[in-house]
């Protein structure tokens, strides 16, 4: 899994902020780097119950767990370029549930019938049920928006757009397991809107709105939901466990991004065509894993 991410101020999810997110937010517990293994352990906890749930981080009774104002990243606005002190600490929360519940509304309406059918049917859950417990679940949402966007095997291009390729992250840490490697970028939200609205007027100039400039202008309507003061992060997440070290220090995905706008902005075709031809081939050989593994 991959990650964009958003940081809000903590007056930004209640004012007051509840003193249960408070107290979590000074603790810090939940590092980065243990954010997808804490949303596993979240999910196969909800599948061993008796009786399952129906979503991660839920009760029995469809309530949410504990979890949900517990589990947060955070984040001091001092790392991040452009940051201000008085706007920390800054907290993402991981919002598994409404995520989760989320994906389920999207799997129901897009899996073929029979697919859908057996998976109600193992589950013992009703479409009617599932469609109300899935609306209490998106009510956990402090914004319109969950703060985490993530995706499997791969990394949108649009979302390089957002970062300044030279404020990367990299800790290679002891080889691809060390729960300490990381590849990183961080922005504030103005950078980032500002750098998604520059990019997506050129996009839509040149490819009109769809493909990447489609990505962009649902990234960016994302993006407006939060609070003016936030973070931005896009992070590798898992995926730099499928990366040998060599190959994690030498990707310049994100310059070449970057690269891609200038020459869309000069008209350089042949430069154009090279920089997608090499991301082609260097994210086509990753995804090509989801359907190996």
């Amino acid at each position: 899994m991959a990650y964009l991410r958003v940081y809000e101020p903590l007056l930004a999810l209640g004012d007051p902020p509840d003193e249960r997110l408070c107290a979590a937010a000074s603790a810090a517990k939940l590092r980065r780097t243990d954010a997808g293994a804490r949303e596993q352990a979240m999910w196969l906890k909800s599948q061993v119950a008796a009786p399952r749930r129906l979503l991660p981080a839920e009760l029995a009774d469809g309530r949410p767990a504990p979890s949900l104002l517990t589990d947060v990243l955070v984040l001091d606005a001092e790392e991040v370029p452009g940051g201000k002190a008085e706007n920390g600490p800054l907290v993402c929360p991981l919002e598994l549930r409404a995520r989760s519940a989320a994906a389920l509304v999207t799997f129901l309406g897009d899996a073929h019938p029979a697919l859908k059918n057996v998976v109600l049917d193992e589950g013992g859950f009703t479409q009617e049920t599932i469609r109300g417990r899935t609306k209490s679940a998106m009510a956990d949402l402090s914004t319109t928006a969950a703060h985490t966007l993530s995706t499997t095997w791969t990394v949108p291009l649009p979302w390089f757009v957002l970062i300044e390729p030279d404020e990367r992250r990299l800790v290679l840490g002891r080889g691809r397991d060390d729960p300490q490697r990381e590849l990183s970028w961080r922005a504030t939200l103005a950078d980032a809107q500002h750098r998604a609205r520059e990019a997506g007027d050129l996009l839509e100039q040149t490819f009109g709105d769809s493909g990447p400039g489609r990505v962009l202008f649902e990234t960016r309507r994302w993006l407006d939901s939060f609070h003016p003061d936030s973070v931005v992060e896009l992070d590798y997440g898992g995926l730099v466990q499928l990366f040998a070290d060599p190959v994690l220090e030498a990707d310049n995905t994100a310059d070449e991004v970057h690269d891609i706008l200038d020459a869309l902005r000069s008209g350089n075709v042949e430069e154009l065509a090279e920089l997608f031809s090499d991301l082609r081939e260097f994210w086509g050989d990753l995804a090509a894993r989801e359907r190996s593994n």
